[in-house]
């Protein structure tokens, strides 16, 4: 895997040693951030909006989605937190999306109400970058050897020796416990590359919603869409991730987006009525 991209090597300057990298994640989670702020620049010019929203609205989106996936994470593993607090906190790991998705949701919502603007017209105009972003991350991670999925014998499975964790039949051993081993052999294991499969579905969704955005008749629906959507393409990735199952043997990500889909349903068929802001009934 390439987990830095470029090294700059051991660099001196007054006195002070530096050694100066470029992660792949770090990298790949700021193209992310810049082409949603293309792509949402551009449609603010379209619309008649000042343009500077689009680094406001970026920003939220980065901050809250960073401390939003921070906390699911440490809920996520709480008995770790409890017993390293401080390393938990400000480990290297950590950015879970369904947790940047909430976090990044509150802060573009304050930003919104603050400008006084429409909910559910600048909804729309997010939703698609929401998913593109998320596509991106996803080669981040399998830059780096994050978040790949279960062991396979299928022939795209892809090895991650140095992962983080190691694919290895040990790891799968005392870190997953729940993962079915019969038919793998000790060693270094290929596992189903679901960053790969995210990426490609991410792009799939985003394009759908990027050609939908011009010709959306009722404002909100696009971003409900887009809960839909984004929600059953991890219920469905789930099944071939190494999280483990709790409730009715979903994991806590597939719970998560079973209330997304429910969500974005909901206010489909309810849609919202912008003067009042609340849903109103189908006549």
């Amino acid at each position: 895997m390439y987990p830095v991209i470029y090294d700059f090597g051991d660099i001196s300057i007054f006195g002070f040693s530096f050694h100066p990298v470029i992660n792949s994640y770090g990298f790949m989670l700021m193209l992310a951030f810049y082409s949603c702020y293309y792509f949402l620049n551009k449609d603010l010019k379209r619309l008649g909006y000042n343009p500077s929203l689009a680094g406001d609205i970026v920003f939220a989106a980065a901050v809250g989605g960073i401390v939003g996936s921070r906390i699911y994470f440490l809920l996520e593993n709480f008995e770790q937190f409890l017993n390293d607090p401080i390393g938990m906190i400000f480990s290297g790991g950590g950015l879970v999306f369904l947790g940047g998705l909430f976090g990044g949701f509150l802060a573009v919502t304050y930003v919104i109400k603050k400008n006084n603007l429409s909910w559910g017209i600048f909804a729309d105009l997010v939703a698609p970058l929401l998913i593109l972003g998320y596509a991106i991350g996803r080669v981040g991670c399998l830059l780096v050897g994050d978040d790949y999925g279960l062991p396979t014998h299928l022939a795209w499975g892809i090895e991650f020796p140095n992962g983080i964790p190691p694919s290895t039949y040990r790891v799968f051993q005392t870190q997953y416990p729940w993962v079915d081993l019969s038919g793998f052999t000790p060693g270094v294991l290929k596992v189903h590359p679901t960053q790969i499969y995210e990426t490609l579905i991410g792009l799939g969704i985003f394009y759908y919603l990027y050609q939908k955005r011009t010709s959306v008749k009722v404002a909100g629906s696009l971003f409900f869409t887009y809960l839909v959507m984004a929600g059953a393409e991890r219920f469905m990735i789930e099944f071939l991730r190494i999280n483990q199952k709790y409730l009715f043997s979903l994991s806590g990500a597939q719970v998560i987006s079973l209330i997304m889909i429910s969500i974005g349903l909901w206010f489909l068929y309810n849609p919202l009525d912008q003067k009042q802001g609340h849903a109103t009934e189908k006549k």
